[in-house]
This record gives structure tokens, sequence and C-alpha cells, in this order.
């Protein structure tokens, strides 16, 4: 559950020399860059139920002969929930600045007595990624422009939404726990959200999920990203079987323009 809460609210290659700079894509982004904080609260009902920071690194990292955001996030329960599941969990994402496209992936889960720590390294130019400690299976052929699930959301803030029609479904190729996926989110238009600190306006999007026994339905998912140059998610509404969960945003800083509110 954590997974879709986060990383939606909630985010590599090998080669070196000029061959490999004409390989990749060039994507315009001037939603984000170094040094953006947030901080959001998940709450069920009245009881806060998690935390989660995405953090954008102030300096830029070399990956694979190549210059990359470092994207941490992280996640934890709190209060009650905290004593039920027990979550301290890491995604952090190494994002091509020129590119938006995954140069490595680490995870590191901490869920109660389960853990797992990976990193994945990405090759854009084979189109496959490595788990790097792993044996066995450890290679795995994916798409063109393949994302990880944060380097998929960071993606999308590059988007101009102004030019989609309402019900235009966008779709991600991406690459997490051994699976590629078809990340599909559509856009809703837009529309206004209060929030505490005021009224913000906002573009409605939901992620498009498959038919499982989590999520009451496939838009059982819709996240508000700021209408303005940062495209951040202010609030993400999640309708599960047991219940609704709410993650607002509830710190900011290090954007490219402040967030209006009114």
């Amino acid at each position: 559950m954590k997974k879709y809460l986060i990383g939606f609210g909630i985010i590599f290659v090998l080669g070196t020399g000029f061959a490999s700079l004409n390989a990749y894509r060039r994507v315009v982004n001037t939603s984000f860059g170094p040094g953006e904080h947030l901080e959001y609260r998940v709450h069920y009902g009245f009881i806060n139920a998690a935390e989660a920071v995405v953090d954008v690194s102030p300096t830029l990292y070399k990956v694979n002969e190549r210059p990359c955001y470092r994207v941490n996030v992280d996640g934890r329960t709190v209060g009650a929930f905290d004593l039920v599941t027990r979550i301290r969990d890491t995604w952090r994402s190494y994002i091509d600045t020129s590119a938006i496209l995954p140069q490595k992936f680490y995870t590191n889960l901490q869920e109660n007595n389960y853990r797992k720590e990976e990193n994945i390294t990405f090759n854009h130019e084979t189109n496959t990624v490595k788990a790097e400690e792993r044996t066995e299976r450890d290679i795995f052929k994916v798409p063109d422009n393949v994302h990880d699930l944060i380097s998929g959301y960071y993606f999308l803030r590059t988007i101009d939404f102004s030019k989609l029609s309402n019900g235009q479904i966008i779709e991600v190729p991406a690459f997490y726990d051994d699976t590629i996926y078809n990340m599909k989110v559509r856009y809703r238009g837009k529309d206004v959200v209060k929030t505490k600190q005021g009224k913000v306006n906002v573009l409605k999007l939901n992620p498009v999920l498959p038919q499982n026994k989590l999520f009451k339905d496939e838009e059982s998912i819709r996240i508000f990203v700021s209408d303005d140059l940062n495209k951040i998610p202010v609030k993400v509404e999640v309708d599960l079987w047991v219940g609704s969960m709410v993650m607002d945003l509830k710190r900011n800083g290090g954007l490219k323009q402040p967030l209006h509110f009114y």
C-alpha cells in the first residue's frame, strides 16, 4: 500500500563518449532542480498514519558518466500505525539531467520483519537493467526509455498538460521488483484544492490501476498537482476497500517558483 501512497505522492546508463551522448533523448525540464524539498503527512481519517520526505540533492552526481539529480524518498509510519505496522523505507533514484531517465535505483525496505536492500543499474543503450547484488537472474531486458518508480514521476512533471485533453492517458514504461510495468496516468483537467495554507489551483491526475484486492477501482488514486511551473503533488487521495487515506503537502522548499495560495 505504501508503495502507491509514497511513490505516487507521492519518483542509470552505461557508456561513454559522444556516441553515448547521442543515444539519449533530450527532455526539456523547467519544473524541478537541485535542492527541492517536500514533506508530506499521510492520514487515515483524523489519525496520522505516516510521513514522507522527498529531497532532490543540492548537488549533481555523475553516474555512468552522466550528470544526475539524486532524489531520495523516505517513508515511515508514525503513531498508532507504527505500533501495528512499522515501516522505514527508502527509495533513491539517480535521474539523468538531460534525458530524465534513471541511471541507478536503490531501495532499502524495512517493513516489520521484512528486509530488502537492492541496487539496480540501468543501461539504456542495450535496454537492460542489472541487479547488482545478485548472482542468478541479474540481467533483465526492458523497453526503450524505461523508468523506475521515482524517475517516472519526475518525467511526468516535464509534460505540458495544457496540450492534453480531459481523459487523455499518458503511458510510461517502468521497471520495479523484476517486473516491467506500463504505468498509465489519466489527465482529468483542472480543479481547486483547499489546504491549510489556503486554496491552490491544481491539475487532476488518476493513475490507472489494474484490478486488485487493495483498491476499489482503477481510479482509486487521485493526485492533485500544482497548476504552475512546479507541478508538485499538493494532495493525494486513495480509496481502499478498508477506507480512505489522504496525503497532504506539509512543507516545501527549493521550488522553481513559490506556491500560490489564495
